[in-house]
């Protein structure tokens, strides 16, 4: 056991000096957000939207450095059999999406973990999160949520009600498959499961989600 405690140190180390610096993440969102020819997130962060998305992608995301020990059991398991098996943090996401082109190969995903715990180390919680949405595609053409809330619905990201919100959030597994133009019916039962993690984290009653659910949307893309 010592010797595995060990070679996983001495693995971790080396991975970190062969991994590059995250400094530059800021600047690689917003190169992506100008060939998407989309704006940034201005002003404060959402809050329905950032609660949806925390509930539905990463509910410790406020305890953890970077890299979740719940799921690093089921994140090695995946790096090992190539399928995802989930328990991927927002900062693993972002570090893959930024460094590794999206990939999915045992290295990749070994070095989206040491990246997500540098940018833990270098950018604050809701530098991390405003990246993370800024740099999220949500379907139908949208690269970032202030693109996604005026495309589908209008609005700034800001003004969402929960129902949008759980919507968008909603998207970000699978924009294509859950898009609520085209599948409306696939995006709402996605919409139900988001309401049904804002209820598990204490973020909306029951009664509250189920009103929610039963919301418009206001959807004016078309």
């Amino acid at each position: 056991m010592l010797a595995l405690v060990v070679a996983g140190l001495l693995f971790l180390v080396a991975a970190w000096q062969l991994t590059p610096d995250v400094d530059d993440a800021r600047d690689r969102v917003d190169a992506r957000l100008a060939a998407a020819a989309a704006p940034a997130l201005s002003g404060p962060l959402p809050g329905r939207l950032s609660a949806a998305v925390l509930a539905t992608e990463d509910s410790h995301f406020h305890g953890h450095p970077g890299v979740d020990p719940r799921g690093v059991v089921r994140a090695a398991r995946g790096a090992l059999t190539g399928v995802d098996l989930g328990g991927s943090t927002l900062h693993q996401q972002l570090a893959k999406n930024l460094y590794e082109n999206g990939a999915n190969g045992f290295t990749d995903r070994v070095s989206a973990v040491v990246l997500a715990l540098k940018l833990d180390r270098a950018w604050s919680e809701e530098e991390v999160l405003r990246m993370y949405l800024d740099d999220a595609y949500f379907g139908h053409g949208f690269t970032g949520a202030t693109a996604a809330a005026q495309g589908y619905f209008g609005v700034p990201p800001g003004e969402l009600d929960w129902a949008q919100a759980a919507l968008l959030a909603g998207l970000l597994q699978a924009p294509s498959a859950y898009d609520p133009v085209q599948h409306p019916d696939r995006a709402a039962a996605r919409q139900e499961h988001v309401l049904d993690r804002l209820v598990d984290v204490g973020a909306l009653t029951r009664a509250q989600a189920d009103e929610v659910a039963a919301d418009p949307w206001g959807l004016v893309a078309g």
